[in-house]
C-alpha cells in the first residue's frame, strides 16, 4: 500500500477477518468475526462495555423490554451479569418480573413452535409466547403465590416498586432455598446482591393485576411512583456527583427505555440540579428510528433532551439485534473480557441517596427563589421610577 493510501485509511483499522475454529470462544467469536453491518455495531457494544461502561466503578443501569425471562435470559445472563456487580439497578416491565417467578418457584417451561395451533391449545390450557408454552395452571400458581405473599403485614403500606420487588424476592430467594434452587430468579438475586428493581408501569403485568386484586380485599398496598421517579434520579445523581460514569444499557425500549433516559432531565430540567446527561448509551433493539417511536430513538435524539451527555455522543451505540441473540454473546464477553466487580448494594443506601438529592433540590429551589424575588423587586422597582418620570 502506497504512503497517500495509508494516509486516507490512517483512522480505519484494516478488516483482517480469520478463520474460525471449531474451539473459538464466545468472546473471541466477537472480536475476530462480528467486522461489520450489525455485527460490528455488537462488537462496539461489547467494547463499550468492558473498556468504558465497566471500568472505574462505574453505575450501569439495564432496562428490560421484551419476554426474555420466559426464554431462560434471566438465568443464563442477567443473574450472571448481576452477581458479577457488572448491572448496578435495575427498570424491567412486570411481565419480566412476573415470568421470572415461575423459575424462582421451580416451574416448568417448555420449547415449543410458533406454528402451534393456538385454539388447540385454548382448549388444553396451554400458554403460548412465540415459541414457549406451559400450563395454564403456571399462572394460577403464580399468581396464588404472589397474593400469599403481599397479604403479609409489611406489604401493608405505599411503598416504591423497588422497595416491593426486594421484598418480594426475599420471599422468592427462601422458597428458592427450601426447594433446593440455585440463581434460578433475578428477583432472587437482586435481592441478595442489593439491586434495586424498578417498574415504570406497576400496573401493566399480571403482578399488578394481583396487587390491585387484594386492594378489593382492602390491601393498602399501593405503588409509590413518585418515589421511583425520584429514587431513580438519586441514583444517577449520586453516580454523577460523585465523580463516577453513569451508563444505560438498555435492551428493547418501551416505558422502561424512558424511565432509565428521563432520570437526567427530571435532575437538570425538572429539579433545576445543573447536570450534563448519561456519559455512556447502548442499546440493543430491532425498532427503526424513523417512525418516531421511542424504542428507536438514537441517542442523538436523546441528546436533544439532555437525556446524554453531547461529549459522549461518539461512545454511543446502537445495535439493531434481537436481544435474545445480543443479551447471551455480551454477556459472555464481559464475563470473559472483565474481573468481577464489588457489589455497590444501591439498594442498602436508598434513603441515603433519596436524601441527598432531596436536600440538593430544596437547595437550588431556594437559591432560585430568591434569585427570582430580586430580579421581580427589581423589575417592579425599574417601572415604578419610569411612571415617577
Amino acid at each position: 500500500m502506497s504512503k497517500t493510501s495509508s494516509r486516507k485509511f490512517a483512522a480505519y483499522p484494516r478488516l483482517c477477518p480469520l478463520g474460525i475454529g471449531k474451539d473459538i470462544s464466545a468472546a473471541d467469536l466477537l472480536d475476530q468475526a462480528f467486522l461489520a453491518y450489525n455485527g460490528g455495531r455488537l462488537r462496539e457494544a461489547a467494547r463499550l462495555l468492558t473498556d468504558k461502561m465497566l471500568p472505574a466503578d462505574g453505575y450501569v443501569g439495564l432496562s428490560l423490554t421484551g419476554a426474555l425471562t420466559p426464554a431462560g435470559l434471566g438465568k443464563s445472563c442477567l443473574i450472571p451479569l448481576m452477581k458479577a456487580g457488572f448491572v448496578d439497578w435495575i427498570i424491567s416491565t412486570g411481565a419480566n418480573l412476573y415470568h421470572d417467578l415461575h423459575y424462582g418457584l421451580d416451574m416448568a417451561l417448555y420449547a415449543g413452535s410458533p406454528f402451534l395451533d393456538d385454539v388447540v391449545l385454548h382448549r388444553d390450557g396451554v400458554i403460548r409466547i412465540y415459541d414457549i408454552v406451559f400450563d395454564y395452571n403456571v399462572l394460577l400458581d403464580t399468581d396464588a403465590f404472589v397474593r400469599e405473599v403481599i397479604a403479609g403485614p409489611e406489604f401493608q403500606r405505599a411503598m416504591g416498586t423497588d422497595e416491593f420487588h426486594y421484598l418480594l424476592g426475599k420471599y422468592v430467594h427462601e422458597r428458592g432455598v427450601k426447594l433446593g434452587l440455585k440463581d434460578s430468579s433475578v428477583l432472587a438475586a437482586a435481592y441478595e446482591c442489593g439491586i434495586p428493581i424498578f417498574t415504570s408501569s406497576p400496573g401493566d403485568s399480571s403482578i399488578g393485576m394481583n396487587v390491585a386484586a387484594m386492594a378489593m380485599r382492602d390491601s393498602r398496598l399501593i405503588f409509590d411512583v413518585n418515589r421511583d421517579v425520584n429514587q431513580t434520579a438519586a441514583i444517577v445523581y449520586e453516580a454523577k456527583s460523585t465523580g463516577h460514569k453513569s451508563s444505560v444499557f438498555i435492551l428493547g425500549g418501551g416505558s422502561p427505555k424512558n424511565f432509565m433516559l428521563q432520570t437526567e432531565p427530571q435532575i437538570q430540567e425538572v429539579l433545576g440540579i445543573a447536570e450534563k446527561g448519561h456519559d455512556y448509551f447502548l442499546q440493543c433493539t430491532d425498532a427503526r428510528p424513523d417512525t418516531g417511536g421511542l424504542s428507536g430513538a438514537t441517542p442523538a435524539e436523546a441528546v436533544s433532551w439532555g437525556k446524554v451527555d453531547p461529549n459522549s455522543l461518539p461512545d454511543c451505540v446502537v445495535a439493531y439485534v434481537d436481544s435474545t441473540i445480543s443479551l447471551p454473546l455480551l454477556t459472555a464477553y464481559c464475563l470473559s473480557r472483565t474481573a468481577p466487580r464489588k457489589l455497590k448494594r444501591l439498594f442498602d443506601r436508598r434513603e441515603v441517596t433519596y436524601q441527598k438529592l432531596r436536600d440538593k433540590y430544596l437547595k437550588v429551589g431556594t437559591v432560585t427563589k430568591i434569585k427570582t424575588s430580586r430580579k421581580l423587586a427589581k423589575r417592579a422597582s425599574g417601572a415604578a421610577l419610569k411612571k415617577g418620570s
